[in-house]
């Protein structure tokens, strides 16, 4: 059988940390900023865990 092909648009968007969970970019922070507090902005640069119910799904998209 051929290799498993991984999501590239997975690959690109989540990565995961040394204890094996998935980090990802949080939401609502691409357009339409002028709307949105410093405050709720500063906080969406934070880095996003995803839940441990996602992250099985997520692991095989991107294969690690």
């Amino acid at each position: 059988m051929p290799k498993m092909k991984s999501c590239r648009g997975a690959k690109k968007r989540f990565k995961v940390s040394a204890s094996g969970k998935v980090k990802s970019r949080r939401a609502y922070k691409s357009h339409i900023l002028t709307s949105k507090t410093t405050k709720r902005k500063r906080n969406l640069r934070k880095a996003a865990y995803l839940h441990p119910v996602d992250e099985p799904r997520v692991h095989k998209m991107i294969l690690e």
